[in-house]
């Protein structure tokens, strides 16, 4: 009766644990530099863990490395959804270190050694992207236009992996913000505005990323 016993209760364990890795799902958060993709990863973080993904920054390029946030438990309408939250560097054609002389607080050797890091972060992120996530959210600055060919590319790759992707039109605040610009470019694609910033819509956000990668 013991051995039964113990055989039945391994099978449980086996099966439970089988039921977690096949719910647990990492969702990679990417979009261009500067779209508020760490703003979000952070609110999202924060609210249901406490911790913050990484720091966040007006200069372009912070986030040169990805970073994961595991077991990020969402509890929507009386149901949940457990996922590890990927941050990955902004894509981006090319990285001048150029862009960070504009910024008085780096000299010349410090903006190439960023540069040279945001490039292989672009080439990080697009791994993650090509292997490792099972679902995606693509993060634009509403105040910009979305119509670029990064921006096309990573949509086209996402969708030849048939990865469940949501849009969100971050930076809904701002005076100049335009969701329509956004839903006009990629119309096959649902998109959620939002301020990652000052937390606006977030309810919304929740609910959506429960319902696409529940």
């Amino acid at each position: 009766m013991g051995l039964i016993s113990g055989l039945k209760s391994s099978l449980q364990q086996v099966r439970e644990s089988l039921f977690t890795e096949e719910e647990q799902k990492r969702i990679g958060i990417y979009g261009p530099p500067n779209a508020g993709k760490t703003t979000l990863a952070n609110r999202i973080a924060r609210d249901w863990t406490g911790d913050a993904v990484g720091p966040e920054s007006h200069v372009p390029h912070e986030t040169r490395r990805a970073r994961r946030k595991e077991n990020v438990e969402i509890e929507r309408n009386g149901s949940s959804v457990n996922i590890d939250i990927v941050d990955t560097p902004g894509v981006t054609t090319k990285v001048d270190y150029e862009e960070f002389l504009d910024y008085e607080e780096f000299d010349q050797d410090e903006a190439v050694r960023r540069s040279r890091e945001a490039t292989e972060g672009v080439a990080e992120a697009m791994h993650w992207l090509r292997e490792d996530v099972d679902g995606v959210i693509y993060v634009l600055d509403s105040t910009t236009d979305p119509f670029t060919q990064v921006n096309t590319m990573l949509i086209g790759i996402i969708e030849s992996r048939d990865l469940p992707v949501l849009i969100f039109a971050n930076k809904i605040d701002l005076d100049d913000a335009s969701i329509k610009r956004i839903e006009d470019a990629f119309p096959q694609h649902e998109t959620v505005p939002l301020s990652a910033l000052e937390g606006e819509n977030m309810d919304e956000v929740y609910d959506k990323i429960a319902e696409y990668f529940g």
